[in-house]
Order: structure tokens, then C-alpha cells, then sequence
């Protein structure tokens, strides 16, 4: 082909590509429809260009993924060069020209044109596509060399649910244990991003190792510490929202460990078999947020025996040495028979003697010395001998008044023994019932309490009003009595007395008066007193005479009585009894000795009793010998304790009888007395009075719920109602008791079941706990604790909920509340306030169950042997007295004192039927040994 035909074929090729290409922008510029025609027009004019050789447009900016927060439309760019003109496809349709935002502009460094095209995409538009995929657009781009496609960009609408897929949840882990929380967040476009907040200060886990987030939104703490105790709270974002989840609450807790074991301690007693203990302490570590308390026990004994001592013995005297000299002799002996060991007494007096071996007569130098005058000698041995003779005389004398008078008092009761219907005639039985009377001090008193725990103790000792006074008068001076026994009766006398009752600073010095008593001038002791003036002390006091009487400190659960004749004649004593305010020195911490109920002091000092007193004191244990070692204790007057008997033991100085809620002891000196309890296992059981008070505070929003933890007796009690009255408290429950064991395991106070849409609570104050050690010795400062509710309505005037107390592993008392809040309370009164616990003394027969003469006709029958075996033992073993009589053995009157001992236990049900009862048992053993002639018939008495 010639150069010529080449030149003219490319020419027509030049002249056919520039007339295609005029076409191609003809079409564009005069046929807008085609930008939209469905694909026809233009995929053919796309692929006509595309056939044109040379560079395609590239695109210097693409489209983006983008997101639709709520209704605000989002806009797609695209920029290209070398373009003449881009369009946008969405959903595979082109977009109309009209919704295309373009400009072009020169770029300065390359100096090609840049064409920028802009659309708006709204939600509407992004809800109407229904597709198997996501909401596309790309741009198309061309040139005159041809087109170019961007990538697809997805528009979606923006989201987050409310609700968490999986909240976290609270845990309980022990210190270096692995924490794990998990958060699944809502679902959600984007996806949620989790972030976690403890106490809503947030967790950055870049620096601390111990901590990972990055877990799939889960929260990681490799070792638990205690700091990392706190609420933690998931926290999901997006664009659209933040969500909160439910708080979890951590607790580390701290696993309670032993300390080792303390030395053993010396033996308990000097002499004889005894009791070694060691401790350890729940310590290493101290139980922490819950943790558990050591198991086992913390004390530990053995027996062990300790040698007696042995007092060191003298041996015989040797034989005097010759004569001296100097006119002396000597001789020895030794301390060897045996001689002291085991920390015995050496032997007392002088281990040499020595005296003149002449008779006063000494040969010195050759010389006779008269030491001693013969004539005064004589005259001194005249001298004690009329004086032994005149005291024998004398006490021959007094000898024979005595058997006289004593023959004269007993000629008047004229019998050595009685009838057992006579014994039983002078008694009638009387039942003291009286209805249930509402607790004043609860808030609804006409509420039924729960009484299932069963009487813990009967109230407070109470004398008993003016209905009784027929019981307590003596019998008139003669009873018929139709059988073979014709009893004289004497009639006590009666006497006016002085009393008065006091809550006072005790005076440092009660000076000797004087007093009369019906005309008759009788000598009113006192002494001085027992403490230092200027301290508080719960007191009372009254005179007393010959026929004695009864101390009662109100609401305490403490008396005292005086028996009939334990004072002499013609004489009266101001006596008193207190109760000792202050902080304890009898109970020792180190052997876990407890109070068990109250110090009493009596006197006053000098007190010269031929009876001895009987004293009733409330406590708080479970009595069991094999659970406790209870104790007597008396304060010496160096103000320190001496142990004076072990219950369970044999003593002649004092008695102690316990009761399952009293212990009634006879006491023969004044002074200052504790009952103290030592556990001896686990299982011993200390009792606690539980009790709920509520009241008002400042803000009339605000309720208070305190609840009390106290030694279950009369005292402790009333110190609580003291100190809740004048605050203004109400009693909403009906107190109860709880059994607390001596293990070592702590007691937890909780409150539950509160209406949440009437009432909050504080956070971490719903449950609160108290160390064994607080609980236990809770005599010193008693355990209470507080809830402050926050009502959400000044509407809101109803409160129920339930009081959960419980010891760990323990018994439990739920104290049910139902309670009226209303903004004026009604005015409270005390718990104990009675008519008949006012007064605190009584003197004379109307102290006393037994008549007088019924009395001493009991003691002048039983405390004379009797070879059918009916005297005072029978009797005591009749009234369940059986244990340590050899202290009655040593009484003047072994009858009196145990019928003292039966006025003492049953002072409060005001009922002789057991004391009939054995004296009827009594005289159908005597009725068997006696023969019965027909005319004698049952016993009948005549007032």
C-alpha cells in the first residue's frame, strides 16, 4: 500500500473517531433522559467510550461507608481526573442529574482539571430499598478516553438497643481469686464499643496487668485484691447512644486464718487435778467482707494435777544439853517432819530453845545470884488459882440459864412432831392468772406477738398489791385440829418500819442513829460504805428488824431476802442493795469468762446475820454442766475477785442454786458478788434479747430502724427501753430470743423484704455484722446497730419488712415489722411500767409466802432427828433441793434456811402448792409408821 493510501486511511479513522465522539457529547448535552434510561442509552454510550484507546480517569477521592443518625441525611463525594463528567449509581440505577452537586477546579501542581461530584442519600430513601444486600452507591467517571468505577458505598441506618444482651453479674471471690464479668452489649449499627466503670470512675486497663478488657467486652482480674472490691458497671457506644448496664457488685473477701497456738497456761489449781488451757486467735488473717471464720476451736485444755503443797512439820525436841557455865542449856529440833515442798509454809517458831538450868540460882565467879524473890513467886501462884476458880463457877452458872430457857421455849410448842394434814391445813392454793396485757411500748399492741420462742423469763420481780395480804398474815394464836396433835401457835409480832428507795450517789460515811419501833427505843446500825462517793449506782434500801423482809430493785430481775429472825432482837439495820453501773473487772477475757448477769452489792458492811440472806440475780445462759463452768465471784477490798465456790461444787461458806433464768444464792457476809460463766465447749449458749425500735428523724422523709442485741435479762433490757424512751422510739416487734453459741462465729443483722417502690435504703447497709468477740461480751457495751429508710412519698405511712438476726451457722429470729409512720408518734412509756413495780421493799410477814407461824412450826417439826428419817433432809429432798448439804448441816436452823431458799425461787408465782404438796408427802410417810385409831379422821383446820 502507498504512503499516500495510509495517510488518507488514518485520516478517515481521525475524522470517524472525532465525529463519534461529537455525537456521544451531543447526545449528553441534548438528551438529559439518557442519564437515566434505565441502562439502555447508557451502558451504550459507556461501552462506546470504553472502546476509545488511551488513559482512563482516576478518582482521587472515592465514596464512603456511611451512617443515617436519625434523620439527618448524609452526603456521598467523588472526585476525579481527568473527567469531563461522573455520575452516581446507586442500587444499581444511575441517579438523576438533578441530585448531582458538581464543580470543577484547576489543581495548581499538575495542572489538570478536577471534576467534584456531590448527592444527598436520606433515610427515607435508604428505608424504601429493599434489597438482598445494604444500601450501594459508586460514581462513573469519564473521559474522553473512556469511564471508571469507584468502589460501592454502603449507607446504613445508625442504631443502639436499649437492653443489654447479658448484664453483668455480682460475685463473691476470695482474695487472689480470678475475677470474670461478663458483658454481652445491645445489638446495635455500628457495633457498640463496651468500656467498663468501677464506681464510675473508668477502668484503664493499658497500665495495670492484673486487668483485661480486650476479652470479647468481658472483664478480666487475674488476682483479686481488696481495692478491687467496688461496683462495676458495662458501658456500651456508638454514634447513635451510650447504654448503661445493671451494676455488679465485687466483694473480696478474706478467709479467716489461726494464729499459732500460745504457750499452755500454769494448772488452774495449786493442789489436786486441774485444767491447762492454750489459745489461738481467728487472726492470721482476720476475716474480712464475710469471709469465714477459722473453723475448730480456738481454746484448748488438758488436766493436768498439781502437786500439793506440804507444810513443813517440827520434829521432837532433842534432849537438853548439860548445864553451862553461864547457867543455861539448850536443844534443837528440825524442820523435817516432812519438811516443806511444793511451795509449803516452812514451820513457824524457833527451831533452838534455851533456859536457866538452876531455878534462878547461878553460881558465877563463885558467887550465889537470887534472880527470883521465892515470896512473889508464891503469891503468883496463889493468884491463878483463885481466878481458874472463879471462872469455872461462872461459866457453871451460865450453863444451867441456858438449859432452862431453852427447856422453856420448847415447852411451848408442846410436840416434837405434827400431822401432815396439819403441816398442810395452814396452806391454801392460790393461782395467780392474769390476762395478757398489750405491750405498751409497740406501736400496734392489739398485734398478736410471735410466741414461739417460749417464755424466756417471767418479768421483773414485782411485789404483789394489797390482794395478797391475807397470805402473808400469821395465823391466829390457836388451831383446832381434829386428829391426835393439839398445835400451839405463837403469833409473830409485827413492827412499823422505816423505808426509802433511791436512785442516788451512795454517801461515803452512814452514821450511827437512832430509831424507834412502836415505842420500844431499838439500835438503827449503819456503817460505812462500800464504794467511792461520786458514782451512780441503781439503789435501794430499807430497815430492818427481827422479823425481816425483801429488797426488789424494779425491772431488773434482783432481790434480796431477809429472813425472820436472821437479825437479833431489838436491833435494826439499814440494809441496801445496788447495782454496780460501771464497767466490769470480774470476768476475765483471757478464759473467756462472761458475766452472766449483773454485780450486786449488799450490805451494809459489818452486817452481823444469823440467817443468812437469800439473793435472786437474773442470767442470760443456757445452764448444762457440760457446757459451762459457772462461777461465784466477790470483790475482795483491794477492789480485786476472788472465786468463792464453782456451782457445781461442794461449799460450807455459800449456796448457789441455779434456775434456768435466775440463780438464787445464800449469803451469809455483805459485799460485792458476780456470777461469771467460763464456756467450756462450743456448744455453750449464751441468750440475747433482740428487739426493734423505730422512730422519725429530723427529715420527715426519713425513718430510723435500730435494732438491739442485749443479755437476755430484766436489766439489760430495761437499760435499752431506758435509753429508746427518751429518744423517742417504738417498739415494733415483740422482743424474742436468740441462742448464741460460743464457737467463735460472728452474728449478722439484715434487713430484707422492703417495698422498693415506697422506700429505699442506703447501698452495702442492708446486711451488718458484728465479731464474736462484740456479741459475746456485749454485757461491757451492748450491740445495736441502724437502718436509715428513705421514704419516696410524704403519702407513704405504712413501713413492713423483716428483721433477719442470725449467728453464722447458727440459730435464727426474724422480727416481722409492720409498722404506721405517721409524722406525731404517740407518747411512749416505759416497758416494764406496771402498777406493781413500784414498790421495792417489804418488811414483816406480808414479805414472805409462808405465814409465820406455819413457818416455825416447819422448822421446830424437821430440825430435830427423827429415827423414822423425817427432818430436814426429807424436807429439802421433797422441794428438789439435793446438791451440797453439808452447807445446811453448819446452819443454826438447817429447816429455816431452806425454806428461805423456796421463798427465793418462788417469789413470783405467789403459789404454796409445791410447798404443801411435799409437806402432805412428808406426813403419808409418818401417817404409814403411826398407828390410827377410827376416830381419827382427815386432818381439818378452824381459823
Amino acid at each position: 500500500m502507498t504512503e499516500r493510501n495510509r495517510i488518507e486511511m488514518g485520516s478517515n479513522v481521525t475524522v470517524k473517531g472525532r465525529r463519534r465522539f461529537f455525537e456521544i457529547v451531543l447526545v449528553l448535552a441534548l438528551c438529559p433522559t439518557c442519564t437515566n434510561g434505565r441502562g439502555s442509552v447508557s451502558d451504550t454510550l459507556a461501552d462506546s467510550l470504553s472502546s476509545v484507546g488511551g488513559t482512563l480517569p482516576y478518582f482521587l477521592q472515592e465514596p464512603e461507608d456511611a451512617y443515617i443518625v436519625k434523620n439527618n441525611p448524609i452526603k456521598l463525594r467523588c472526585r476525579a481526573t481527568p473527567s469531563l463528567q461522573i455520575f452516581f449509581k446507586c442500587n444499581g440505577e444511575w441517579v438523576h442529574q438533578n441530585q448531582h452537586t458538581s464543580q470543577e477546579y484547576m489543581d495548581q501542581n499538575t495542572g489538570l482539571k478536577i471534576r467534584e461530584v456531590t448527592i444527598n442519600v436520606t433515610r427515607q430513601q435508604v428505608e424504601d430499598f429493599h434489597g438482598p444486600e445494604d444500601y450501594w452507591c459508586l460514581c462513573v467517571a469519564w473521559s474522553h478516553l473512556g469511564t471508571s468505577k469507584s468502589r460501592k458505598a454502603t449507607v446504613r441506618i445508625a442504631y443502639l438497643r436499649k437492653n443489654f444482651e447479658q448484664d453483668p453479674q455480682g460475685k463473691e471471690v476470695p482474695i487472689k481469686g480470678m475475677i470474670v464479668l461478663h458483658c454481652r452489649p445491645p445489638e446495635g449499627v455500628p457495633m457498640a464499643e463496651v468500656e467498663w466503670l468501677k464506681n464510675e470512675e473508668l477502668v484503664r486497663s493499658l497500665g495495670d496487668d492484673n486487668i483485661d478488657t480486650r476479652a470479647d467486652h468481658n472483664l478480666i482480674i487475674n488476682e483479686a485484691r481488696l481495692s478491687d472490691s467496688a461496683n462495676y458497671t458495662c458501658l456500651a457506644s456508638n454514634i447513635v447512644a451510650k447504654r448503661r448496664s445493671a451494676t455488679a457488685t465485687v466483694v473480696v473477701f478474706v478467709n479467716g486464718g489461726w494464729s499459732l497456738w500460745t504457750e499452755w497456761s500454769s494448772c488452774s489449781v495449786n493442789c489436786g487435778r486441774g485444767v491447762q488451757k492454750r489459745s489461738r486467735t481467728c487472726t492470721n488473717p482476720a476475716p474480712l467482707n464475710g469471709g469465714a471464720f477459722c473453723e475448730g476451736m480456738s481454746v484448748q485444755k488438758i488436766t493436768c494435777n498439781a502437786l500439793c503443797p506440804v507444810d513443813g512439820v517440827w520434829e521432837e525436841w532433842s534432849e537438853w544439853t548439860m548445864c553451862s557455865a553461864q547457867c543455861e542449856r539448850q536443844r534443837w529440833r528440825e524442820c523435817n517432819a516432812p519438811p516443806p515442798r511444793h511451795r509449803g509454809k516452812m514451820c513457824e517458831g524457833e527451831g533452838q530453845g534455851t533456859e536457866n538450868c538452876t531455878g534462878g540460882l547461878c553460881t558465877q565467879n563463885g558467887k550465889l545470884m537470887h534472880d527470883v524473890n521465892p515470896q512473889s513467886m508464891e503469891n503468883s501462884i496463889d493468884v491463878a488459882l483463885y481466878s481458874g476458880l472463879a471462872a469455872g463457877v461462872i461459866a457453871v452458872v451460865v450453863l444451867i440459864v441456858a438449859i432452862t430457857l431453852y427447856r422453856k421455849s420448847q415447852s411451848e410448842y408442846g410436840v416434837d412432831v405434827i400431822d401432815s394434814s396439819a403441816l398442810a391445813g395452814g396452806f391454801q392454793s392460790f393461782n395467780f392468772k392474769t390476762t395478757r396485757q398489750g405491750n405498751p411500748l409497740l406501736l400496734n399492741s392489739s398485734m398478736q406477738p410471735d410466741l414461739t420462742v417460749g417464755q424466756t423469763y417471767s418479768g421483773p420481780i414485782c411485789f404483789q398489791d394489797s390482794i395478797d395480804k391475807e397470805l402473808f398474815d400469821p395465823l391466829p394464836d390457836k388451831v383446832k385440829v381434829q386428829s391426835s396433835f393439839m398445835v400451839s401457835l405463837g403469833v409473830a409480832d409485827r413492827a412499823e418500819y422505816h423505808v426509802k428507795t433511791h436512785l442516788e450517789t451512795l454517801p461515803a460515811n452512814l452514821h450511827p442513829n437512832y430509831s424507834t419501833v412502836e415505842g420500844k427505843k431499838t439500835t438503827l446500825i449503819a456503817a460505812n460504805g462500800l464504794h467511792t462517793p461520786g458514782k451512780t449506782w441503781l439503789k435501794t434500801s430499807a430497815v430492818f428488824g427481827h422479823l425481816g423482809g425483801r429488797l426488789v430493785i424494779p425491772n431488773a430481775g434482783v432481790s434480796l431476802l431477809v429472813p425472820h429472825g436472821a437479825i437479833a432482837d431489838d436491833t435494826s439495820w439499814e440494809m441496801y442493795m445496788l447495782i454496780n453501773q460501771g464497767e466490769s473487772s470480774a470476768q476475765s477475757e483471757e478464759r473467756c469468762e462472761i458475766l452472766l448477769g449483773p454485780e450486786i452489792t449488799y450490805g451494809p458492811p459489818g452486817l452481823n446475820l444469823s440467817y443468812p440472806v437469800a439473793m435472786t440475780i437474773a442470767h442470760c445462759a443456757e445452764v448444762s454442766a457440760e457446757n459451762w463452768n459457772i462461777k461465784l465471784k466477790r470483790q475482795t477490798k483491794d477492789n480485786k475477785w476472788e472465786e468463792i465456790m464453782s456451782v457445781d461444787d461442794e461449799s460450807t461458806s455459800c449456796y448457789c442454786l441455779m434456775d434456768s433464768h435466775c440463780c438464787h444464792l445464800l449469803l451469809d457476809q455483805p459485799g460485792c458478788y458476780a456470777l461469771v460463766g467460763e464456756p467450756v465447749t462450743d456448744s455453750a449458749i449464751k441468750r440475747l434479747r433482740i428487739a426493734v425500735f423505730g422512730s422519725m428523724e429530723a427529715s420527715s422523709m426519713d425513718y430510723n430502724l435500730r435494732v438491739h442485741c442485749v443479755d437476755d435479762t430484766p436489766h439489760a433490757f430495761q437499760g435499752v427501753v431506758t435509753a429508746e424512751t427518751s429518744r423517742g422510739g417504738q417498739l415494733l416487734e415483740e422482743p424474742k430470743t436468740l441462742f448464741f453459741k460460743g464457737n467463735c462465729l460472728s452474728l449478722q443483722v439484715s434487713i430484707q423484704d422492703i417495698p422498693q417502690f415506697l422506700w429505699s435504703i442506703k447501698p452495702f447497709t442492708t446486711c451488718q455484722e458484728f465479731s464474736f468477740t462484740q456479741v459475746w461480751y456485749s454485757n461491757q457495751q451492748p450491740v445495736h446497730c441502724a437502718f436509715s429508710l428513705q421514704r419516696h412519698s410524704a403519702s407513704t405511712t405504712q413501713l413492713s419488712c423483716k428483721i433477719s438476726v442470725r449467728q453464722v451457722k447458727g440459730h435464727e429470729q426474724l422480727l416481722q415489722v409492720y409498722s404506721s409512720v405517721g409524722e406525731s408518734e404517740k407518747e411512749t412509756v416505759p416497758f416494764f411500767m406496771q402498777a406493781d413495780c413500784t414498790v421495792t421493799s417489804q418488811t414483816g410477814a406480808k414479805a414472805f409466802k409462808i405465814p409465820l407461824s406455819i413457818r416455825q412450826r416447819i422448822c421446830t417439826t424437821f430440825d430435830t432427828a427423827n429415827a423414822k428419817g423425817k427432818d430436814w433432809q426429807l424436807l429439802a429432798q421433797k422441794l428438789h433441793i439435793q446438791r451440797n448439804l453439808s452447807y445446811f448441816t453448819k446452819q443454826k436452823s438447817p429447816s429455816a434456811v431452806i425454806l428461805s431458799l423456796w421463798e427465793a425461787r418462788h417469789q413470783d408465782s405467789g403459789d404454796l402448792d409445791s410447798l404443801a404438796s411435799a409437806l402432805e408427802e412428808i406426813g403419808k410417810i409418818h401417817c404409814k409408821s403411826l398407828p390410827q385409831s377410827p376416830d381419827e379422821k382427815e386432818t381439818d383446820f378452824t381459823f
